[in-house]
């Protein structure tokens, strides 16, 4: 409850760039759908600029209009993808299983692949360093 009210009175002052940081992170799954169902909601109404923060590749494609893959460092750019689902998208949750949201995931997963493969290698290797 804590968190939509956060988020409504966020919005109520009508700001034009939303920063959101992994903002339903630590949210069970199905309070966090009901969060992003909210947010996609009360982002209709207002509709400011969002620069939204998640490693869940999900919530990227059902939120966003663009999803950016980072390297993992030094963090540039990798890719950027248009995400050219629909809107207003309804109930995050149902769109999830369309043909064009599951074509996208893939796309995007095939990037975000490396920079995981590389994130656990150079994880494997500090680790041996610290040994």
């Amino acid at each position: 409850m804590r968190k939509r009210v956060a988020l409504a009175a966020t919005l109520i002052n009508e700001p034009s760039l939303l920063m959101m940081d992994e903002p339903f992170s630590a949210l069970d799954v199905q309070t966090r759908a009901i969060m992003t169902n909210e947010l996609m909601r009360l982002w209709e109404q207002t509709k400011p600029s969002v620069m939204f923060v998640t490693h869940d590749l999900e919530e990227a494609i059902a939120i966003a209009d663009q999803v950016v893959v980072m390297t993992v460092g030094p963090a540039t750019v990798k890719d950027v993808f248009e995400i050219d689902l629909p809107r207003p998208r309804g109930v995050i949750q149902d769109i999830r299983f369309t043909p064009r949201f599951l074509e996208l995931y893939k796309m995007i997963w095939n990037s975000l692949k490396e920079e995981v493969e590389r994130s656990y290698a150079l994880a494997a290797v500090n680790r041996g360093a610290l040994s």
